[in-house]
């Protein structure tokens, strides 16, 4: 049956990669887009096909403009809500517009959500971020909130006002916390791509502090397989309401991610250039997987050395995408000494 589905943020490096994904597997549905095309929403990111599709519908605007949200929820079957700033490192040297559009953006959306019967299933695009450092492994739904970047607090702010409107008005809701996602489109601000381009170039893999920290590492196309079984759930009634974890269960570390791509490359580990730890930084990610098996019958197929080897044929491919946004590759944060560093 045919969909109305609403995407915000699908200019950006999920968002686009979700949109493909359903673009491709359901010939019948109809995707409204809404991105403001900050610096990591990039048009680029959407494909011509799409673009140029009767089955598509882009809207220049910010999630924070209730009038441009209340109309496009009104028409929308199906909701994934991605827009956020989400950048760990920027959020520490300016932090204003993380809150402006995670926290505020999401409480327009769900004022418009109330307004809109015709939506049947919303999805909020929440972090495990929000967790901070691991207290038991593995992370399930229950771990404390315990965010550790200004980033980090405005996305648990925004998790939690999702969880107070569905408590408050038993709405269609789902929050989703994905665990660190990686693959094709993603900004070179981020480790893995920042990794991939400089081994491309055989220049420095900057690591922050010992390399230590551990991640639980999701390839993007998995993400996109978990949300389509959200949608599509037959008893939407056992996961409304529901805080689902996406992630593999397999945590790996910083350095060994950089030793990875590096091993690919056919490059040494001189390559490596450690600098300063990132402030907040997150020890330890490891996702249960237990939830997302039981109510989504859904599980990642994607095993990190596969996905890294995909990712890198990507950047390959599409060197004059990633050319573009190399200056953006290093962001500048205050340091707790109050100095400004190049991360």
């Amino acid at each position: 049956m045919a969909k109305v589905v609403l995407l915000t943020g699908a200019a950006g490096f999920i968002g686009s990669n979700f949109l493909e994904y359903m673009f491709n597997k359901y010939p019948d549905y109809y995707f409204l887009v809404l991105d403001s095309l900050t610096y990591a929403g990039n048009p680029d990111n959407i494909s011509d096909e799409i673009k140029n599709s009767n089955r598509f519908e882009f809207w220049y605007g910010s999630v924070t403009n209730s009038g441009i949200v209340s109309s496009l929820m009104s028409r929308a079957n199906l909701v994934v809500h991605f827009a956020a700033e989400s950048h760990v490192a920027r959020s520490i040297f300016d932090n204003s517009k993380f809150f402006e559009t995670d926290v505020l953006g999401t409480q327009v959306m769900m004022n418009a959500l109330l307004k809109s019967p015709s939506v049947e299933r919303f999805i909020h695009i929440s972090t495990s971020e929000v967790y901070g450092t691991a207290e038991t492994m593995p992370m399930n739904e229950e771990h404390p909130l315990n965010p550790r970047s200004p980033y980090a607090g405005a996305k648990a702010g925004a998790d939690r006002l999702v969880y107070s409107y569905w408590s408050t008005y038993d709405i269609p809701v789902l929050i989703i916390r994905p665990f660190n996602n990686y693959g094709p489109h993603q900004h070179l601000e981020k480790m893995i791509p920042r990794f991939v381009t400089s081994a491309l170039d055989q220049k420095p893999l900057t690591i922050h502090g010992s390399g230590d920290a551990r991640r639980d590492w999701i390839f993007v196309t998995d993400h996109c397989k978990a949300l389509d079984a959200a949608l599509h759930v037959s008893n939407f009634a056992k996961i409304k309401n529901q805080v689902i974890n996406i992630g593999t269960g397999v945590a790996t570390s910083n350095i060994e991610i950089a030793q990875e791509v590096l091993k690919l490359f056919g490059l040494s580990t001189s390559y490596l250039k450690f600098i300063g730890d990132r402030p907040g930084q997150v020890n330890c990610h490891i996702s249960s997987t237990d939830k997302a098996l039981e109510l989504l019958k859904w599980q990642a197929t994607t095993d990190l050395k596969d996905g890294l080897k995909k990712t890198i044929e990507w950047y390959k491919n599409n060197e004059i995408y990633w050319r573009k946004l190399e200056w953006m590759k290093e962001v500048p944060i205050y340091t707790a000494k109050n100095t400004v560093e190049m991360h």
